[in-house]
C-alpha cells in the first residue's frame, strides 16, 4: 500500500551550483551550523567553489556519523541529493545525543566540472599518502598508459586503443586489467587514476574537518557516498578494511553484510591511498567504523570510456572548447542516472545505511 504521506525521492540536481544551493538551503532549514571553505579555484562558469559542512546536534556528543559527498567530484549528484533529501524530510530520525555532520562536496572543483577528479587531475582517493616516502610504482599501468588516454581524441584513434585495450582484457582477464588501471599510479599526471605528487586540497580539508568536528568522540561512523561500480542501483558497503578486523567487525556488526576491498570481496579492488583508511590514524582511540557506500550505474567498459575522454579533454584538448560539453554529459551519464527510479533506488538503501548508524 502506498504511503500517501512519504516524501517523494530525491531529484538530481542538473548542475553543481543548483546542488549547493538546495542542500545550503536544506541545512538552514534544519537549523544546522554551516561553515563553508572556499576553494581556490572556480568553476566553469567562474562560479565559487566550496566545501560545506553542516553540523547538527550536540558538539560534545559521544556518537557523531559523518556523511560525505562528491569524494569523486561527479559523484556528487548523487551524493548531494541524498544529503539534502534527509535534511529535508527525515532530520527526526536523529537521536538528541548524537551529532550529524554532513560534508558536502569534497571534491567541489569535480562536481562542478563534471569530472571524477580534482582541479590536478587527482583521484582522491589515491591521493592519502604518506608524501615523506616515495609514491608506489604501478607498471601495470606503464604499459597501458598511452592507450588509456591518447593524445589525440578522433573517431579512428577512439576505436583503435579501446580495441588494443580490449585485446589485453582477453589476455590477462577483467580483474587484473581492472586492478592495473584503477588501483592508482603517481607516474602519469594526465592519465587516469592519478593519484599525484603531495596533499591534494581536498586532502587538507578532510583532515581539517576531522580535527574540528569530530575530534573528542568516542565514536564516529563514516558513510562516504559513491557511485559507478557495481551494479545499477545497488548499494555495497564496502570496507578499506581486512574481512574479521576489530574495524570491519564494527562494520558489519551496524549494517550486516560489508564487503572488503582489501579481500577481494568487493566491487572496489584495493585501493593506494584511499581516505578512508586514515580516519583511525586521524582519531587516535577513537572507535571508527567506516565504509563507502557505493551505487551502481552503468557497465564498466562505459566508464572507463567516459573517464578516458574526460582526462583527454583536460590532457590535450580544450575543457570549454566545442567538444567540452559532450564530454561532460558522457561522464554524467556513467555516473548520475538521471532515470528518478534510480536515485529512489539510492534513498532506499542509503536511508537503511543512515538509520543503521544513527540507532547503533
Amino acid at each position: 500500500m502506498t504511503d500517501l504521506h512519504a516524501p517523494a525521492p530525491p531529484v538530481l540536481s542538473g548542475d553543481y551550483t543548483t546542488a549547493r544551493s538546495a542542500f545550503l538551503t536544506a541545512a538552514e532549514q534544519a537549523g544546522a551550523s554551516v561553515s563553508s571553505t572556499v576553494h581556490p579555484r572556480t568553476g566553469p562558469a567562474g562560479e565559487e567553489l566550496a566545501l560545506d559542512v553542516a553540523t547538527l546536534g550536540p558538539g560534545d556528543a559521544a556518537h557523531r556519523v559523518l556523511v560525505v559527498s562528491a569524494t569523486h567530484g561527479v559523484e556528487g549528484f548523487c551524493g548531494s541529493a541524498l544529503q539534502t533529501h534527509w535534511l529535508n524530510h527525515f532530520l527526526g530520525e536523529q537521536p538528541d545525543d548524537v551529532c550529524v555532520v554532513m560534508l558536502h562536496a569534497l571534491n567541489p572543483y569535480g562536481f562542478a566540472w563534471v569530472r571524477r577528479v580534482n582541479e590536478d587531475n587527482i583521484d582522491l582517493n589515491r591521493n592519502f599518502l604518506n608524501w615523506d616516502e616515495p609514491a608506489p610504482k604501478n607498471p601495470g599501468y606503464d604499459e597501458l598508459a598511452d592507450l588509456l588516454v591518447p593524445q589525440e581524441w578522433s573517431e579512428s584513434e577512439q576505436e583503435r586503443t579501446l580495441l588494443a585495450l580490449m585485446d589485453h582484457l582477453n589476455n590477462v582477464g577483467f580483474e587484473k586489467l581492472q586492478a592495473d588501471v584503477s588501483q592508482g599510479q603517481y607516474d602519469h599526471p594526465l592519465g587516469v587514476f592519478y593519484g599525484g605528487s603531495g596533499k591534494a586540497w581536498s586532502n587538507e580539508q578532510v583532515s581539517r574537518v576531522w580535527v574540528e568536528e569530530l575530534n573528542g568522540a568516542e565514536r564516529v561512523t563514516v558513510i562516504d557516498l559513491h557511485t559507478g561500480l557495481g551494479p545499477s542501483g545497488h548499494g555495497e558497503l564496502i570496507s578499506h578494511e581486512l574481512t574479521g578486523s576489530p574495524g570491519y567487525s564494527r562494520a558489519e556488526a551496524m549494517w550486516g553484510q560489508v564487503h572488503s576491498m582489501v579481500d577481494g570481496d568487493s566491487v572496489s579492488v584495493p585501493l593506494v591511498g584511499d581516505w578512508l583508511a586514515m580516519t583511525e590514524e586521524w582519531s587516535g582511540a577513537t572507535e571508527v567504523v567506516a565504509c563507502a557506500l557505493e551505487f551502481g550505474t552503468v557497465d564498466p567498459i562505459t566508464v572507463l570510456q567516459a573517464l578516458r575522454a574526460d582526462a583527454w579533454l583536460h590532457g590535450y584538448g580544450d575543457p570549454l572548447g566545442p567538444t567540452a560539453e559532450e564530454v561532460r554529459a558522457q561522464v554524467r551519464a556513467a555516473f548520475a542516472d538521471d532515470d528518478p527510479a534510480w536515485i529512489a533506488t539510492c534513498w532506499n538503501r542509503f536511508a537503511g545505511v543512515i538509520s543503521a548508524a544513527l540507532r547503533t
